[in-house]
């Protein structure tokens, strides 16, 4: 929304600066976007006298000027066809910047002769296009400023534009009326109220309207009259100036009038050229397919149900959006229909979104006029169009009536302080909203009708603290719900989240933030990608169903990665992936990936590709530092994107898993355009059990006092057996006393057999109440021996 300053005065009587508006009018919650000042770029110029002219010796075309000027005579060189002695003129002087030609002057010599300065014509002040001589003035006193000169005799040429942003719940701040109110209400001026007194009909209107019954939801109200024997030439210069800082085209003077009052009052009004339309105008909703050329040279079908004005002959404009060419005004309309109507925003909507046309009406019907400025604003443009186009104006016909859009709220004085935390006292209260345009009566506030957005108390309550100013809020400290020490802020879910991502990063990890949602190709690859987590609206085919898992994100960054140059990555991410569309159905994960090498390559060969066993440490980092208990199973059978061989879960038991380390499959990196292997990890923090004492502190370092013993044991298993199925099996046997085994050999082949392999372990026992003698230990062996074969089938190596 622009307007210029001195149009706001023609609505506020004020002497605020423009910068004390444009601070304020942002302080309301309108914020300025942009002040463009003329006068700022022309500060420098002054006013000279030229006393002397004579013709340059060396040069047909120059012209040698002495000039009176504020710091005395200086001889000036102009090319100019109009400089002469005894005219005044703008004069920049050496060090000036001329906007026009983007050049500070200086001191210069020109064919041999020094020229002190320039005398500026207006296009180099960009004033206007005129270059054919520099500019004489019939005014003015050497010395003075020249934007002083303008302000007093041609106001319109620095006259600061501002524009404001404006919000959808703003309407009313879409005309000048409305911002010059919410400046008056916050006490930058005082709003100047235009008398209005409708102008009586001096004959029947000769054009009849009507509303169809199945289109008053949408146009409850239209109202025209005739206006025969305007001139519709060009407007006056004080318009044709206003509508230019603005952005728009002077046309005519009756499209300008109706422009006027879009921007100046937040009233679209539309002319018909009347000897163009048949009949009377009928206001009704689209059978589908009528065709119409609008006043932008386009034509549009329309589709069933936009609503839409005809005549006898068709459709003569879009309602609300843009009239029809064929009956629109041009300068030999001498005769015309002065349309207002009030729209139903939600279907204005509509129909500019599907027609894609966007004009002025559509922009403020859409977001809501008021209905009870129809008629006024009907009264007030007859009038302007008589003062200057004159004309004999016909009596209103109007079809429907004003809707009653009129509401009142209670108004609790006291809520200002419940809400917003400040203290503004009663009588203050209802002066801003007196100001504001709500009728009070009693404790019940009446809102006016051009504040659509005004719904409920709440709202009033916004309305006295914005123009009270929020920036005078002052923060004060949270009472204490509780006394004594405070408990702690965090869950201990949530300090297991945090301990989990400062685990990750002290790992050399860098943390990714994904999206949520991912296309149905990359969940299809994790278990997803069904009809439950498919979006009803996506933002993109990308974006088509909600992850998962969290690794897919993690995949595409790093392949994003990649393709840009950087191959070694370390990448985790904490958050919530979905196995269904319903609330709940989301759970929480950690996960991490790992590419390329674990290091830069250096000179001693140290560095090496990741592989299973860096996951598996960081997995086990990760789980040690949120809680995990130290003893954990190692199984087989994650899921599919998991490399068969490669893999891990971690276990509590056969159904309890914390987490699932390993190698991702060669299908699904291939499929998420990654290069060479990659390591990842995942865990499902709710499924780690929470300690049983809660404290702040670690418990107890346990020290034993007893000697541990190592067993070695070799077994022969077949060749298809896996290592960690013994392992296990040997971990089982006992588990009081055996605190650890590890495989130290592989040996296949030999003496060992067709089909065979020997492995070979270490048993740790670690006992706690006694020494172990050497029964004791046989007893161990004897049943991890048997724990074994019976598990793998495998026997003792002899």
């Amino acid at each position: 929304m622009k307007f210029t300053l001195s149009w706001l005065k023609d609505h506020l009587e004020t002497d605020a600066s423009v910068d004390e508006i444009a601070e304020t009018l942002t302080d309301l919650g309108l914020e300025v976007e942009e002040i463009i000042n003329p006068g700022e770029r022309l500060a420098d110029f002054t006013l000279g006298y030229v006393t002397h002219a004579e013709q340059h010796p060396d040069a047909d075309r120059l012209r040698i000027c002495k000039v009176a000027t504020d710091e005395g005579e200086l001889q000036i060189i102009c090319g100019a066809p109009n400089a002469r002695e005894g005219i005044t003129v703008v004069v920049a002087k050496p060090g000036v910047y001329v906007p026009g030609i983007d050049t500070t002057i200086g001191v210069g010599k020109i064919r041999g002769i020094e020229s002190f300065g320039m005398m500026a014509s207006e296009k180099e002040l960009e004033l206007s296009d005129e270059h054919d001589g520099i500019i004489e003035l019939p005014s003015g006193e050497v010395g003075d400023r020249f934007i002083d000169w303008l302000a007093e005799n041609d106001p319109a040429k620095v006259d600061p534009v501002i524009e404001i942003a404006i919000t959808p719940n703003r309407p009313d701040a879409l005309g000048v009326q409305g911002i010059a109110r919410d400046l008056a209400a916050r006490g930058l001026g005082t709003l100047k109220v235009r008398d209005y007194a409708p102008v009586q009909g001096d004959f029947p209107c000769p054009i009849s309207v009507a509303i169809d019954e199945d289109t008053l939801d949408g146009c409850p109200l239209f109202a025209g009259r005739v206006i025969r024997g305007v001139r519709n030439g060009p407007s006056p210069q004080w318009l044709q100036d206003l509508l230019r800082a603005i952005g728009l085209r002077p046309i005519s003077a009756l499209v300008d009038i109706t422009n006027f009052f879009t921007f100046d009052h937040n009233r679209p009004l539309h002319v018909f050229d009347a000897r163009l339309v048949k009949g009377g105008l009928r206001v009704h909703r689209a059978q589908g397919a009528e065709t119409l050329t609008a006043l932008d040279d386009k034509e549009y079908t329309l589709a069933p149900g936009m609503m839409i004005i005809s005549d006898d002959a068709g459709p003569e404009s879009i309602g609300g959006i843009m009239g029809g060419l064929a009956t629109g005004v041009t300068e030999d309309t001498v005769d015309v229909f002065l349309e207002s109507a009030f729209w139903d925003n939600v279907q204005i909507a509509l129909t500019g979104r599907a027609l894609r046309i966007n004009s002025d009406a559509r922009y403020r019907f859409e977001r809501g006029v008021d209905p009870e400025f129809t008629l006024e604003g009907l009264e007030q443009a007859t009038r302007m169009i008589l003062d200057l186009c004159g004309g004999e104006p016909s009596e209103v016909v109007i079809a429907g009536d004003v809707p009653d859009h009129s509401r009142a709220y209670h108004l609790d004085t006291e809520r200002v302080q419940s809400l917003v935390g400040m203290d503004i006292p009663e009588a203050e209260q209802r002066q801003t909203l007196t100001r504001l345009g709500f009728r009070l009566e009693g404790t019940m506030a009446h809102v006016p009708s051009w504040r659509p957005d005004v719904q409920g108390e709440a709202d009033l309550v916004e309305e006295v603290a914005r123009i009270a100013s929020l920036t005078k809020l002052q923060g004060r400290p949270l009472k204490r719900l509780t006394s004594g020490i405070p408990k702690p802020v965090m869950t201990p879910a949530q300090r297991r989240v945090q301990m989990a991502r400062r685990t990750c990063a002290a790992l050399g990890y860098n943390e990714c933030v994904t999206y949520s949602f991912i296309d149905q190709a990359s969940a299809a690859l994790f278990g997803g990608g069904d009809d439950a987590t498919m979006l009803e609206n996506p933002i993109s085919s990308e974006m088509s169903h909600l992850r998962p898992a969290l690794l897919p994100g993690l995949l595409q960054a790093a392949a994003r990665n990649q393709a840009r140059g950087f191959m070694d990555l370390a990448l985790f991410e904490v958050g919530p992936a979905f196995h269904g569309g319903e609330p709940g159905e989301q759970h929480d994960l950690i996960s991490g990936i790992l590419v390329g090498q674990t290091g830069p390559r250096d000179a001693h060969g140290t560095t090496r590709a990741v592989d299973v066993f860096d996951a598996k440490a960081d997995i086990q980092a990760v789980l040690g530092a949120i809680g995990a208990p130290a003893k954990v199973q190692i199984l087989r059978g994650a899921q599919g994107w998991w490399h068969p061989g490669r893999h891990g879960q971690i276990c509590l038991g056969p159904k309890k898993v914390l987490g699932v380390f390993g190698e991702l499959h060669p299908r699904v990196l291939s499929a998420m355009n990654i290069k060479g292997p990659a390591m990842a990890f995942t865990i499902w923090p709710d499924e780690v059990p929470f300690a049983r004492k809660a404290g702040a502190n670690r418990g107890a370092l346990e020290m034993r006092d007893l000697q541990a013993v190592e067993r070695d044991f070799a077994f022969v298993v077949d060749a298809d057996v896996e290592a960690l199925k013994l392992v296990n099996a040997a971990a089982g046997a006992d588990k009081a006393l055996i605190e650890d085994v590890r495989v130290f050999d592989e040996f296949i082949g030999g003496s060992v057999g067709e089909g065979k392999k020997s492995l070979a372990i270490t048993v740790r026992l670690q006992p706690t109440q006694k020494t172990l003698k050497e029964a004791d230990i046989e007893a161990v062996a004897a049943k991890i021996v048997a724990k074994v074969g019976k598990t793998t089938g495998g026997v003792l190596r002899s």
